[in-house]
């Protein structure tokens, strides 16, 4: 069976690690030619290393989503190397200080977790979407449940995620009609170095956490992947502005 994107090209921020790590070599199994992107050159370089160990082939760039010169850098060397894009994934993010309320929570940190999870994206769409427009391909955004449901402390993550939410409909909203699709996924507690605080055994919060998820288990970062390929796939051809939750049952 042909591989569902050969000869595509896949750009995922924050492709270091975790979920964007699990993309990243998703796409490429899938026959896709992937750019990834960081601000840890050393992990990411490890991606691109993985992918190339498997035969596909990957490009490391360099990236801070919150610069707008690192993104337009971004874009470019992605055009140059490849000639094209199809499909990016705005996945890079941080957490912040999810576990402070708001008297206590720092200017600093606010603005830290703005910058990336939300100016990010909307940086990122706004240097994508002209080459994308031209394949007429898809972007998906990383949103989270918190970006579909509130909770106590960690308010600038869950401003940042609802802020994806709104600007991937708007975003929809707008190119609806040029052939370019705009989704985002939403997952819950997902087990990466992320969220490390809440899923390891034995944490104060853990069996709190758990108990949300009605599955019964957090998350693989190989599960949001797999939800990302179908956002970018033609089995999703009529989705667009649709917040995909990934989660366990937590938004029931």
């Amino acid at each position: 069976m042909t591989p569902l994107f050969t000869g595509k090209i896949a750009l995922v921020t924050g492709g270091s690690s975790g979920i964007g790590k699990a993309t990243a070599l998703a796409f490429a199994q899938q026959g896709a030619k992937v750019v990834v992107t960081s601000r840890r050159e050393e992990e990411g370089q490890n991606t691109v290393h993985l992918i190339k160990e498997a035969g596909g082939e990957a490009l490391f760039i360099k990236t801070d989503v919150s610069k707008s010169a690192d993104v337009q850098n971004m874009v470019n060397q992605t055009i140059d190397h490849f000639g094209a894009l199809d499909f990016a994934f705005n996945n890079a993010g941080i957490s912040g200080s999810f576990l402070t309320p708001l008297l206590s929570y720092d200017e600093s940190t606010w603005d830290d977790v703005i910058d990336i999870n939300l100016k990010g994206v909307f940086l990122s769409m706004k240097y994508e979407l002209p080459h994308i427009l031209k394949t007429k391909g898809a972007i998906v955004n990383m949103a989270s449940t918190a970006g579909l449901k509130a909770g106590a402390m960690g308010v600038a993550y869950y401003a940042s995620k609802h802020g994806v939410v709104g600007m991937t409909k708007a975003v929809a909203f707008e190119y609806a009609t040029q052939g370019v699709r705009i989704n985002a996924v939403a997952p819950a507690i997902i087990e990466t170095d992320m969220t490390s605080d809440v899923t390891v055994k034995g944490t104060p919060v853990y069996d709190r956490i758990l108990a949300r998820h009605p599955m019964g288990r957090f998350g693989q970062p190989e599960e949001v992947a797999n939800a990302v390929l179908f956002l970018c796939s033609p089995a999703a051809s009529y989705m667009t502005g649709h917040i995909l939750p990934i989660d366990g049952g937590f938004m029931i």
